[in-house]
């Protein structure tokens, strides 16, 4: 099983990127676990048509220890298994308890086990955040692959960048490799250019460029997947194409991140800099 977490800045697109790349793989034939390492508990709501999943602390709230899988999993698109991890009540604990509890639960259950035959698990992991419960995923060896959403603005830039500093140091006792960044476009100027090169100095690749297209928020405003609600439009091939890059990917490294003065001298190569300061 390929074990895959999605990271980025906070509203950078990972949880959409997430289920519309899933629902394209499933589209594959592919068995697939989403995970939602989110306490908002939106990572899998395209994906079950905007019906909400009860979260695995919330059911833990309500019925205690004794719960059962399809308690905390139900299938949604492509008959993708969607979980939620949830998160405390707002002002009370720490919400990366929320993933510690519900990795440690879904394995008690049996959810990784042979049996389920699953090819992938996805773990959408709250914002640029690699301490504490949101390192959950790649410092117990849960997610091996990991996929950095960002844009050309300089903050998406600067989240990747931190992520693959924490990717380094976790990659130092364990299998956990950068596959690629994925670029969720901003329009920025020479934006594909400049996330190219970004993830060639990075030692990684751009997986892939998804152009900004409405039909995305169309779609979310139906609940569903780009995939799901038109899988003949072009944004649709799009995913298609981040899924089949994911799935044939051979390129998994050690990042080499960049200081902060290389961070910048790359977006003034780029004009970005001059731009703002224009």
């Amino acid at each position: 099983m390929r074990k895959v977490a999605i990271y980025g800045k906070g509203g950078i697109g990972k949880s959409t990127t997430t289920q519309n790349t899933v629902a394209a793989l499933a589209e594959m034939g592919k068995k697939i676990m989403v995970i939602g390492c989110d306490p908002k508990a939106d990572s899998t709501r395209l994906l079950l048509g905007g019906l909400a999943q009860k979260t695995v602390l919330d059911t833990l709230r309500e019925e205690g220890e004794d719960v059962e899988l399809v308690s905390i999993r139900r299938p949604g698109f492509g008959d993708v298994l969607c979980v939620e991890s949830g998160g405390p009540e707002p002002g009370v604990g720490c919400a990366g308890r929320g993933i510690i509890t519900s990795i440690n639960m879904l394995e008690q259950l049996g959810a990784y086990d042979e049996s389920e035959a699953l090819e992938y698990s996805f773990y959408d992991v709250l914002g640029d955040v690699v301490c504490g419960g949101f390192a959950m995923p790649i410092r117990e060896g849960k997610a091996e692959e990991i996929y950095i959403v960002c844009s050309g603005e300089m903050m998406a830039m600067y989240a990747a960048n931190n992520i693959c500093k924490g990717i380094v140091k976790f990659a130092e006792a364990g299998r956990v490799r950068l596959g690629g960044l994925i670029c969720n476009s901003r329009r920025v100027d020479n934006e594909r250019e400049m996330i190219d090169e970004f993830a060639r100095r990075l030692g990684s690749q751009m997986i892939h460029f998804l152009p900004r297209d409405n039909d995305v928020q169309r779609a979310e405003i139906r609940r569903q997947t780009v995939i799901e609600w038109n899988p003949t439009c072009p944004q649709a091939d799009e995913y298609r194409t981040l899924a089949r890059n994911i799935d044939s990917n051979q390129m998994f490294v050690i990042p080499k991140p960049l200081s902060i003065e290389e961070l910048e001298s790359l977006l003034l190569e780029f004009g970005i800099l001059e731009a703002a300061a224009a």
